[in-house]
Parts: structure tokens; C-alpha cells; sequence
């Protein structure tokens, strides 16, 4: 599920804005000043985060500006929302770091298709969109995956923790993917665990990968991590 921080210090805009992301499937957080803000990004990153410019205290411009000079939050997708709307402002909301910027007053629509974008620019595996692999096909939506042969169609069962990580792994083929990197992208880069409970996830989605002949899809490199292949067939026995 994409996680959205909405930074807005006006209560009406921020349950605004949260309803209508929750209604589209996203889990919400709100801050109300870049005190609470940093908190919550401290805690967990989020997918994406909505600032608003005008903050008390600390403003939106300057904690884009901060998020962008550190390396754990540097490419955390950021859109600014204001009532700012000369177009020097929105260079200056730019160039401090914003992905997109959206002037008040705002459709919640253009919004939620904004978030869309940047989510699909910079992180494809946070958006709800079916992703397909050869014979896979893995579904956010409906949580299913399901193994088409042919005119035969197989849906496969797995744990909440497989499915994130088949599709992370469905949304990166072929690349090799450390432990500590599936850690971050899968758990979350605030869930302290051993890397070893990578190991354990891949042997379950192997299994639960199995009944249709893909769990030799998911091949150990040495030393490296876990790669997924893209150009395998299924295996029937």
C-alpha cells in the first residue's frame, strides 16, 4: 500500500486531502508543522510526502531543502502544495527539491493524478497497477498472483510478506538485490530484523512459487543476494 506523509498546517485542507487519498488506497499520516513532520520521517519513511509551503516555524521550502541533503532522505518523492503561485515561487519550490508543485486552492484529483506521476516516476513498485512477468501476473489491487500457461490459469497463494516481496522482485527483474536492500524496499528501512529473515521470506516464496513451477524463478547469487529471471518458462511436472 503507498504510504503518503501530508505535511498542512490547516485542518480542513489536511482531512481533505487525507480522504480523498485514503478513498484512492493509501495509507495517510498527517503532520501539522515540520516539527511533527521530521518525526514521522524519522520514524518510516514514506512513499511520498504532500508539504505545504507555509508552516509555522520551519517552512515547507526549507525541509525540502533539508530531506534533499540527506543521503536516507534525498530521493524520497516530494510534491509541494501552496498558495504560493507566482511563477518565481514555484522555481524556488523546484529548485529546493519538490518533485511537483500544485497551488491552492486545488482539485483533490489533480492532486491524487500528480501523485500517481511522481509515485510512477520515481517508485513504479508503490503504485496499486498489475505488474507481469512472463507466465506471473501479480495484481496489488486484488492481491492475487496468478500463473497463466496457455488457456490455463493458476492462482497461487502466499503470506502478505511473499507477495511485497515477489513484487518487488516482479518490478525489478534480473537485477541482484542485496539482503540489506530488499530489507529497505520490502520491511521498510526502520524495521530492525537480521538480514537472515530475508533467507527465510525466499524459501516460503519459493514454496508458495512452486506449485506452478516458477520457483526456480528466484535465483540465490553468492555472496550478492537474490535475483529474479525474467526469460524462465514454467515447469510442469
Amino acid at each position: 500500500m503507498t504510504t503518503v506523509l501530508v505535511v498542512e498546517d490547516e485542518p480542513a485542507i489536511a482531512e481533505l486531502i487525507s480522504l480523498n487519498l485514503r478513498h484512492a488506497g493509501m495509507q495517510v499520516e498527517v503532520a501539522a508543522d515540520a516539527v511533527a513532520a521530521q518525526q514521522a520521517i524519522e520514524r518510516a519513511l514514506p512513499d511520498l510526502v504532500v508539504l505545504d509551503w507555509m508552516l509555522p516555524g520551519e517552512s515547507g521550502a526549507q525541509l525540502a531543502r533539508r530531506w534533499r541533503g540527506e543521503a536516507r532522505t534525498r530521493s524520497m518523492a516530494l510534491i509541494m502544495l501552496t498558495a504560493r503561485a507566482e511563477e518565481t515561487d514555484k522555481i524556488a519550490g523546484l529548485d529546493a527539491g519538490a518533485d511537483d508543485y500544485l497551488t491552492k486552492p486545488f482539485s483533490p484529483r489533480e492532486l491524487l493524478a500528480r501523485i500517481r506521476a511522481v509515485l510512477r516516476r520515481n517508485s513504479p513498485e508503490a503504485l496499486d497497477a498489475a505488474v507481469v512477468l512472463g507466465a506471473l501476473q501479480l495484481d496489488p489491487a486484488t492481491r492475487r498472483v496468478l500463473v497463466v500457461h496457455g488457456s490455463e490459469t493458476q492462482e497461487l497463494k502466499m503470506g502478505p510478506t511473499e507477495f511485497k516481496l515477489l513484487h518487488f522482485l516482479m518490478s525489478h527483474p534480473e537485477r541482484v538485490h542485496s539482503r540489506s536492500r530488499l530489507l529497505d524496499r520490502v520491511w521498510g528501512d526502520h524495521v530492525f530484523i537480521e538480514e537472515r529473515t530475508v533467507d527465510v521470506h525466499i524459501k516460503r516464496l519459493r514454496e508458495a512459487l512452486k506449485p506452478a513451477g516458477c520457483d526456480g524463478w528466484v535465483q540465490t547469487v553468492r555472496g550478492a543476494g537474490y535475483r529474479l529471471l525474467s526469460d524462465q518458462e514454467v515447469v510442469r511436472e
